[in-house]
């Protein structure tokens, strides 16, 4: 094997902040735009970007009584346009991946930014899947008549407006205006500089098919154009944005958890473990691995630790740790791990650092630990609470586990890949949450609603 020191590798991060990410309050914009939000033709950006949020807002109303038929019917027209834009919409990708390229942006990413026509396919597809979900507004959660006779329904609406700021991704500026829209909303675009050239054209894509449907095209707008300062503004729309949720790398994230005016819902970095217990099966240890890491490594669900069982190790880490250096997988391991690890593997010493990282890459930390309780341990400890995954045939254990592990989803013999909206049955996700507030895990369609009550009498006042 290869030992490589660490300090001569180059470290691997997760989501970059790139060009994203809204800077702090109060540090200068992109170039173009003075830290007043005005760019350099002398538009005013705030006043801009709340005159988008108005509109959007407007906007939603029309999908406030409109009926699931309508809500489909729009679904599949964006879904049919967007296949029959492909060729436009991968020439405008081809643009943003040589700009990636060209600003040294990892093969993970560069992954999550690619269109093809069969991806857009899958994309359409998705649509469609939302099409045929249950729609969740005018959904009775509870009710009852009280002994007053007062009737009572609490019931589901839209939140309204929805503001997205995410980074590199096209595929969400489609699956977060699919899920908005049957979920009656108006959504508010920020995809990145990064990805802007695609979404630019998806979303006129999206805006001619909803217009033809006779549908506002101001219920999914995108504020690519006025930069970070856009991003900065729609966080202060207080009042004209009801909720905001960032996805991408944790600089992102947190800068808009922190700089927000507008509530959010906090999406989370994935720094995934699976943990190969000691009963565990060997070939199915080694597929749900191999799985996790290598079928696509830019996505939060990838699997970032692998922690081993000491008395699993001898059987299964020599198989494994040989299949992820076949398939091009950087081992940064502690000792125990590292001493399984065949010949020609490139490895490195594991540190804190790397237990701390979502690589989004063909890198992988490994550990052999002494019990099912070290294993929780180190995830409690190091985990971004958002997918972990057991593989063992001790009920006892995977009960332990499943009870004791603090994640969004917890994978008992399966891959952290399943981690997914359209995986789960939800059609899409607008994002993963790893917080616990209001929703948590893949968040679809029952995720942006909030509820009303609804309280009917026959002239009763109160006592």
């Amino acid at each position: 094997m290869t030992i490589v020191s660490q300090y001569e590798a180059t470290p691997a991060g997760g989501d970059s902040a790139g060009a994203g990410t809204p800077p702090p309050s109060g540090t200068p914009e992109v170039a173009g735009t003075d830290v007043a939000g005005t760019d350099v033709t002398g538009t005013d950006v705030t006043a801009a970007v709340h005159d988008v949020a108005r509109r959007a807002k407007v906007a939603s109303r029309t999908l406030a009584t409109a009926n699931r038929m309508t809500k489909d019917a729009a679904l599949g027209a964006v879904a049919d346009a967007l296949v029959a834009a492909a060729d436009q919409i991968v020439a405008a990708n081809a643009e943003d991946l040589e700009r990636g390229r060209a600003n040294g942006m990892s093969d993970g990413l560069l992954d999550r930014l690619a269109l093809t026509p069969d991806r857009i396919g899958q994309i359409a597809a998705a649509l469609r899947d939302v099409a045929a979900l249950p729609d969740p507004v005018g959904e009775v959660v509870r009710g009852q008549t009280l002994p007053n006779g007062l009737r009572l329904r609490q019931v589901r609406v839209p939140m309204g407006v929805v503001g997205m700021i995410y980074e590199a991704r096209p595929n969400v500026t489609v699956d977060a205006a699919g899920l908005a829209l049957k979920s009656g909303n108006a959504v508010i675009l920020r995809g990145g500089s990064a990805a802007a050239s695609s979404n630019a054209v998806i979303v006129a894509v999206m805006q001619g098919a909803l217009a033809a449907r006779g549908l506002p095209a101001d219920l999914v707008q995108s504020i690519d154009a006025y930069g970070r300062a856009g991003g900065v503004a729609l966080m202060r729309a207080r009042g004209l944005v009801d909720v905001l949720i960032p996805r991408g790398g944790a600089d992102l994230i947190q800068t808009v958890v922190r700089e927000s005016l507008v509530p959010v819902i906090e999406t989370g970095v994935g720094n995934v473990h699976v943990y190969v217990d000691a009963t565990a099966d060997v070939d199915m240890a080694v597929a749900i691995v191999m799985n996790a890491k290598t079928q696509r490594v830019g996505v939060c669900n990838a699997a970032e630790t692998l922690l081993v069982h000491e008395d699993a190790a001898p059987a299964f880490l020599p198989a494994a740790l040989a299949a992820l250096a076949d398939a091009g997988v950087v081992l940064h391991g502690d000792p125990a791990a590292l001493s399984f690890a065949p010949a020609g593997a490139t490895v490195l010493p594991a540190t804190d650092e790397d237990w701390a990282t979502e690589y989004l890459a063909l890198e992988l930390g490994v550990r052999v630990v002494p019990s099912l309780d070290e294993a929780i341990e180190h995830i409690r400890t190091w985990s971004s609470g958002h997918t972990e995954a057991i593989v063992t045939r001790d009920i006892a254990a995977a009960d332990r586990f499943v009870a004791e592990v603090d994640s969004a989803a917890v994978m008992v013999n399966a891959s952290t890949r399943f981690t997914d909206g359209g995986e789960l049955g939800l059609g899409a996700e607008i994002g993963i949450s790893t917080q616990k507030l209001h929703a948590r895990g893949p968040m679809g369609l029952t995720e942006l609603t909030t509820t009303k009550w609804v309280v009917t009498g026959d002239g009763h006042v109160k006592p």
